[in-house]
């Protein structure tokens, strides 16, 4: 759980921007994503798979030049 205290003097927008950006380190939200819907072990499997895929062929295209 992402916790901000606003310090004295401080402003109410860079308190936000603190927030946002403990709980995108924190990551709060992709875990929120991940638990929105219950997949399939099958289908867990099968999307990991997919992006091990999709990180492979990005690592081993050529750069153009």
């Amino acid at each position: 759980m992402a916790v901000v205290q606003v310090n004295d003097g401080e402003s109410i927008e860079s308190a936000l921007r603190r927030f946002k950006r403990r709980v995108q380190t924190e990551d709060i939200i992709r875990d929120a994503k991940k638990h929105a819907f219950y997949l399939k072990p099958g289908e867990k499997k099968r999307i990991k798979s997919a992006l091990a895929r999709k990180r492979n062929r990005k690592k081993t295209r050529r750069p153009s030049m």
